[in-house]
């Protein structure tokens, strides 16, 4: 998402979508940390994620007795990032 602000930027109704852009933004970033320590409470750390090829890429995950690689399908990942923004905003208007 950072990388679009340059391309959102450029239109002529900006200041239309950078806010909600960047409320976007701070609330997942928010989400990420918070997850991050609920991880972090379970001895659970993402260590990187690797992309293999244009297909695939591999998360790696220490736990405090196992690392773990899992293999994922980068179109599964891109479509599962969106179903959750899709739900996070989803929720957000829910609140209002």
């Amino acid at each position: 998402m950072q990388r679009d602000f340059s391309v959102i930027e450029n239109l002529k109704l900006s200041k239309i979508y950078l806010p909600f852009l960047e409320r976007l933004l701070k609330d997942i970033t928010q989400d990420y940390y918070d997850s991050k320590r609920w991880l972090a409470k379970y001895k659970i750390r993402l260590v990187k994620v690797e992309k293999i090829d244009e297909y695939f890429s591999d998360v790696h995950i220490a736990t405090a007795g196992n690392d773990v690689v899992l293999r994922y399908a980068n179109m599964a990942l891109k479509t599962q990032v969106e179903k959750l923004l899709i739900s996070h905003q989803n929720k957000d208007q829910a609140l209002e």
